[in-house]
């Protein structure tokens, strides 16, 4: 299960929202400290990089996502997936993302958003061989206790 601080959600909503019409994305940060938990505790928003239709697709800018894991270097946190919007389509990964899901390991959140405003946020990861995306079950954490470490 994937657990999301209902801050960190609020604030992804906004980022996908402010990028419409094209796709927002960034990196997510947290810990997995308890078995078959995962906790999103940070997301850190990035630029949107891609050279195609950025309606329709995304690149976390590789400078942006190279410092963030030196600057996690002997932190606490690490580096989970990432997430992005799906402008005036569903929270479902599209065949672009699939294309593009070269980490197994990684969390994808995808938000949609219709006419600019948010709906649907799910959560996925890509199956070991790469050929399809697997549902996780995400919880909004609204007690706070997700970001203290609890």
């Amino acid at each position: 299960m994937i657990v999301l601080s209902a801050t960190v959600a609020a604030a992804i909503r906004r980022a996908a929202e402010s990028a419409y019409p094209e796709e927002c994305c960034g990196l997510l940060l947290g810990r997995s400290d308890r078995p078959g938990q995962i906790a999103i505790v940070r997301a850190v928003a990035a630029r949107n990089v891609s050279g195609g239709d950025r309606r329709h697709r995304f690149e976390v800018d590789p400078a942006a996502h190279f410092q963030l894991l030196r600057d996690l270097r002997g932190s606490n946190e690490t580096m989970l997936g990432h997430y992005h919007s799906h402008p005036d389509h569903p929270a479902t990964p599209s065949a672009e993302d699939l294309a593009m899901a070269f980490e197994p390991n990684l969390i994808w959140l995808i938000v949609a958003v219709s006419r600019g405003c948010s709906g649907d946020l799910l959560a996925f990861r890509p199956n070991e061989d790469g050929t399809a995306f697997l549902p996780l079950r995400l919880q909004i954490d609204v007690t706070g206790s997700v970001a203290q470490g609890n």
